[in-house]
């Protein structure tokens, strides 16, 4: 009988029956060859191809099988990474999945009788993480790739800077605000004496005595104070020589209590602020600096990521190339931070009395918020002074 034409329902069923799986005993590993049924199957194992396959096999069979287990595992782990990634699935679903790839390698050609011992072999070696619930196992895929570790620690480094820049922002506004409180509270408890002084000592006295008297009573009150301004004017003119002699007594005594007075007031450290906030400016910015990049308008890309500046502008703008991707922004000061180097590199001071001075970073003291500087130019060089974080930054 002659084959079956192509549209014919005979054909028609072989090409669907050979689409779909088969059973696994009519499936020939060696050969790779499914069978439809027990017939074909039997024919295929009598074949010159397939016993030729089993003397190949027969010479060294742990090569062949370690190459199949080598296959099963590999696929199976991809398909684990590829599909699942990390999460945590049942190793049956996994599986089935795999299996109902036409061309997969059948578990009975490896070196694994059963599912649940390539599972425990897998928890094993370290490839996933297993686990065993009343449902079954569990296999959870162990990403061990370079790229996706170094990936990981970056994330890891960022997040970690990001919280010291939190924490040490935190503590230097707490630092501040006690600073402050503990300031008030000084003031509060410790008041200030200063010595009673007259400001004009020429002035006459006067005595209006007949304001308050009624029309009833003017009379009266009119002579009371006529012979009280005769005794005053009496009293005045005897003791005129006396008041003109302690005149300029009186004066020199009020001008050295005004000064001692003006000194009292204001104490060293306030002064010495005074002078710091005198010398300080608002802007900061030089060319040739480290700096981070602390706005998020521009995305994630340029977020906490460090430049050079080039170029400053209008003393508050500033170009800057980026150092990781060379892009160049132009950003203002309040979108900037200054960059603490490790101990031992050379900085520029930014603000303060050491303006424009480069020094070398000595120590840092995470307490005080400030860092220990060498100074390296300028007529006071060789000498140690210490600076806040905001007020130098690392030389590019």
């Amino acid at each position: 009988m002659g084959k079956a034409d192509f549209l014919t329902p005979k054909a028609i069923s072989n090409r669907i029956k050979a689409k779909g799986l088969q059973k696994l005993r009519w499936y020939c590993q060696m050969c790779q060859k499914q069978c439809r049924d027990e017939n074909g199957f039997k024919c295929h194992c009598m074949s010159e191809s397939h016993q030729r396959q089993l003397l190949l096999a027969s010479e060294n069979p742990t090569k062949f099988m370690d190459y199949f287990s080598d296959e099963f595992k590999s696929d199976f782990l991809e398909l684990l990474r590829r599909r699942f990634g990390t999460k945590r699935v049942h190793n049956n679903i996994v599986y089935n999945e795999y299996i109902s790839h036409r061309e997969h390698v059948h578990m009975n050609s490896t070196q694994w009788e059963t599912l649940t011992d390539f599972t425990k072999w897998l928890g094993r070696e370290g490839l996933c993480k297993v686990d065993e619930t009343p449902k079954g196992w569990y296999v959870q895929y162990v990403d061990r790739d370079p790229e996706t570790i170094r990936r990981q620690e970056e994330q890891a480094k960022k997040k970690k800077q990001e919280l010291d820049d939190e924490e040490r922002a935190a503590k230097f506004i707490e630092e501040q605000v006690r600073r402050g409180r503990d300031g008030k509270e000084s003031e509060l408890d410790s008041p200030v004496f200063t010595e009673l002084r007259r400001e004009e000592h020429e002035d006459k006295v006067a005595f209006n005595l007949g304001a308050s008297s009624s029309c009833s009573s003017s009379s009266s009150s009119s002579k009371s104070s006529s012979v009280f301004a005769a005794n005053a004017l009496r009293g005045a003119a005897a003791s005129a020589a006396s008041a003109a002699s302690a005149t300029t007594k009186r004066k020199d005594v009020s001008s050295n209590s005004d000064f001692r007075g003006e000194k009292k007031k204001k104490s060293a450290l306030e002064q010495i602020i005074e002078m710091e906030q005198q010398q300080r400016a608002d802007h900061w910015l030089q060319p040739n600096i480290v700096v981070k990049v602390v706005t998020r308008r521009l995305g994630d890309k340029y977020h906490k990521k460090k430049a050079v500046v080039l170029e400053v502008q209008g003393k508050y703008a500033a170009v800057v190339k980026m150092i990781d991707s060379g892009d160049k922004l132009k950003l203002d000061q309040n979108h900037l931070e200054t960059v603490i180097p490790a101990p031992g590199k050379k900085v520029l001071i930014l603000n303060g009395p050491y303006r424009d001075t480069q020094a070398l970073l000595e120590g840092i003291s995470e307490k005080d918020f400030s860092a220990t500087l060498m100074l390296e130019s300028g007529p006071q060089r060789g000498r140690k002074v210490g600076v806040a974080y905001e007020d130098f930054s690392k030389l590019a």
